[in-house]
């Protein structure tokens, strides 16, 4: 199951319902989403973000830590942290750090002449064209086949499909949403929106019928 929950923790990155931009300086406008992360129904840890928007960039800065407990052991433990810088719709740089259960990775890219290069501990690649993270903030992102993993620096085929419900359950209260299905390689989830595009919530489906969720602080 651990090696499961690392692939899905780095997929997760990323559910809110955001009130009115705080006001930085300017630099720009900052938002900020903070989320309780359950597996099942235990509570094993958060996820932060945080949203600076400036006039010809965008730049998000997220921390996740998960601890999953057995018998009141630590069994296994996940920290991330995350900076990518966007223009327009389309990733121009990203670092990443993450410990998974005691594997360290690193993640560097940034965009050039000839693409976006992605360089790991293993690996050195380059990708063609406007290249997006799993940028759930970010709803125009569903249009995307293929989305780069920012924990592996692995570019995953997706596939994304709207659901029929249209209702979500936020802090205790149904409210009108749209969902969407994404599908693919150890993945298997579902991401919320409200009706003005606003994303209120994501669940995915881990191995043994498992449900990691977050929920909204």
């Amino acid at each position: 199951m651990h090696h499961r929950f690392v692939q899905l923790a780095a997929l997760v990155l990323l559910a809110w319902l955001p009130g009115a931009p705080v006001q930085a300086d300017s630099a720009g406008d900052i938002q900020e989403w903070n989320f309780k992360v359950y597996l099942d129904d235990s509570e094993i840890g958060y996820h932060s973000f945080r949203l600076i928007e400036g006039q010809d960039q965008r730049q998000l800065e997220s921390q996740a830590n998960f601890r999953v407990k057995f018998l009141f052991v630590t069994a296994y433990r996940y920290q991330h942290e995350n900076l990518e810088t966007w223009q327009g719709e389309c990733l121009k740089q990203i670092e990443s750090q993450t410990d998974a259960n005691g594997k360290l990775l690193t993640v560097s890219g940034l965009q050039g002449p000839e693409g976006f290069k992605v360089e790991t501990s293993d690996t050195s690649t380059q990708v063609p064209g406007c290249v997006k993270t799993f940028a759930y903030w970010d709803p125009r992102f569903l249009s995307e086949s293929a989305l780069l993993n920012s924990q592996t620096g692995e570019v995953i085929p997706v596939v994304i499909e709207p659901l029929p419900e249209p209702s979500y359950r936020v802090r205790g209260q149904d409210v009108p949403a749209q969902g969407y299905r994404m599908r693919g390689k150890n993945l298997d989830m579902e991401i919320w929106y409200s009706l003005d595009r606003q994303w209120l919530g994501l669940v995915s489906s881990i191995k043994g019928g498992r449900t990691l969720r977050y929920e909204l602080i």
